[in-house]
């Protein structure tokens, strides 16, 4: 096998995504997956059956819209999208809101706890946007949807005790550094 070097690979075929508060350089499309997941989901359809299938997105759809719901009476939060169409949502903090805190600050609170909750940009054009957003996977239960909104309301009263002398930044937590 040859040993492939940095310079090897053209600039332009390089990605930078800004995921779970880092930036991770990339060389496949954004987010795309080897095919064997595919497969794998296919398996679950056949073992489960279509209601099987039905009743394990439907319960992730629920805990996602209950999450959201949630999420918004946590005072500075509004929620962008809500986790109706599939379990995946996302929020920021409100436009005429200054909690002293960054969405950047949030995710790592949270991550002191265990929690991968990240915090994004929007892309170019749309950079003055922070969103932070949940996918609601098989597994994830009602009682640990409570658990992590019992958290984030510990991390919002941690930033109302403790406010953060320079909110944080893309890049300027503890976040991932994925390079």
């Amino acid at each position: 096998m040859q040993n492939t070097k940095k310079e090897d690979l053209p600039e332009d075929l390089i990605f930078n995504v800004n995921y779970l508060g880092g930036q991770m350089p990339t060389f496949a499309i954004n987010f795309s997956r080897p095919g064997g997941q595919i497969i794998a989901q296919y398996h679950n359809f056949l073992r489960l059956g279509k209601e099987g299938y039905r009743k394990i997105q439907q319960s992730c759809q629920d805990i996602a819209v209950y999450l959201a719901d949630q999420i918004d009476t946590l005072g500075p939060f509004e929620c962008i999208t809500r986790g109706t169409d599939i379990p995946v949502f996302c929020w920021r903090i409100k436009k005429d809101m200054k909690p002293g805190f960054t969405l950047f600050d949030f995710a790592d609170r949270l991550r002191y706890r265990g929690w991968q909750v990240p915090a994004y940009t929007m892309p170019e054009n749309r950079q003055d946007l922070t969103v932070e957003r949940i996918v609601v996977r098989h597994g994830f239960s009602r009682d640990l949807a409570d658990l992590l909104l019992d958290d984030m309301k510990r991390a919002l009263q941690y930033f109302e005790e403790n406010p953060v002398a320079q909110p944080a930044t893309e890049g300027k937590t503890c976040g991932f550094n994925h390079t």
